[in-house]
């Protein structure tokens, strides 16, 4: 059963659509809601604007970008092939927050896919994002889309995001920003490697909202762990979707005694973590999570922008259980902790 959003359907602005669509056409690029974050788009057959993508961001040459796709799309245009595990999964979960990496096809540009034989497709479930797919040249063009922000930085969920993400760069990078609403998922798809599936099996390259025991049970196989030779992939470098603040997890039986003792020292702690905390931890403010996975990772990136505008010294959150459904969560927060291993205990024992 394909992942259908139960929040009302955002407005869709055919005006706005259309422009956008231009925008991209032109070479432009376009920041546009999906329902996973908000992408930085640009037309994935035009390599200058894939260029313009990376000189936008910061981002490496090599780290490939996701190619969106129309509901109508025909995958074989982009696919050098389509193998029988790809249609099994585009038919559960397309549209939504999954993509899978396939063999590319030797007419689509190599700067879209980091010059590798492999190209990364989603078809996102936004009705905005759809909206956009099927103005863009007709419904038969790709948009590249990584996420609207820094290369490294925490992923925009919201249109107001991107444009604090680019701030006065805005006007001479990013050409227009499509605002959708904030976007209901919250943290980037899934992504399967398809691509080798003959000699290695599905393999699950980065977990997020649907889980890999959801894919799996479409499959019939447990997915593989990435080896030396899997390809490279958005978002899974160690040290990704990081505030300026410096974020470190600490154990719930932890959590009073560490807070305490960076107070003691001095230091100013932004504190992610449950409704239980509030008014009860020594803590300069308190950011009150749900308790559901899929309302926490809504939350999280919003949550990390506004703890990196209090001023703090630290943003501590509270570790998460370490199960099959918080994996996707657990993933971006492991990430945007990575750069500060060691800080939590440097602090402790100076």
């Amino acid at each position: 059963m394909n992942d259908k959003s139960t929040s009302p359907a955002p407005h869709i602005d055919a005006a706005a659509v259309m422009h956008a669509a231009r925008k991209l056409e032109q070479g432009g690029l376009v920041a546009f809601p999906t329902e996973t974050v908000y992408g930085l788009g640009g037309d994935a057959e035009n390599p200058a604007a894939i260029a313009a993508i990376y000189a936008a961001k910061g981002r490496p040459a090599n780290h490939p970008v996701i190619v969106h796709v129309s509901p109508e799309a025909d995958i074989g245009y982009w696919a050098a092939s389509v193998p029988v595990e790809a249609r099994r999964l585009i038919a559960s979960f397309w549209p939504g927050p999954l993509t899978l990496i396939l063999k590319r096809a030797a007419h689509i540009p190599d700067a879209v896919a980091g010059g590798q034989d492999s190209v990364g497709l989603r078809c996102p479930a936004h009705p905005v994002a759809q909206a956009l797919l099927r103005e863009f040249r007709g419904g038969k063009g790709g948009i590249a889309g990584p996420s609207a922000n820094k290369f490294g930085h925490v992923s925009p969920t919201t249109a107001d995001h991107v444009r604090e993400e680019f701030g006065s760069d805005a006007d001479s990078l990013v050409d227009y920003v499509l605002d959708g609403g904030q976007s209901e998922v919250g943290i980037e798809s899934t992504i399967v490697d398809l691509s080798r599936v003959e000699t290695h099996g599905p393999v699950l390259l980065r977990p997020g909202q649907i889980s890999a025991d959801r894919i799996a049970a479409v499959l019939g196989v447990p997915l593989a762990t990435p080896d030396a030779t899997a390809p490279r992939a958005s978002g899974t470098l160690d040290a990704h979707y990081a505030p300026h603040t410096p974020v470190v997890q600490v154990e719930p039986g932890r959590l009073q005694d560490v807070l305490a003792r960076l107070a003691a020292i001095g230091k100013k702690v932004a504190l992610i973590g449950g409704g239980q905390h509030e008014g009860k931890v020594s803590a300069m403010v308190v950011r009150a999570m749900p308790a559901s996975v899929d309302a926490y990772a809504h939350d999280l990136y919003a949550a990390l922008r506004d703890m990196d505008h209090t001023g703090a010294d630290l943003i501590v959150v509270e570790s998460l259980p370490a199960t099959p459904a918080w994996q996707g969560v657990n993933d971006r927060l492991r990430r945007a902790a990575f750069d500060s291993q060691g800080v939590l205990e440097r602090l402790l024992n100076a």
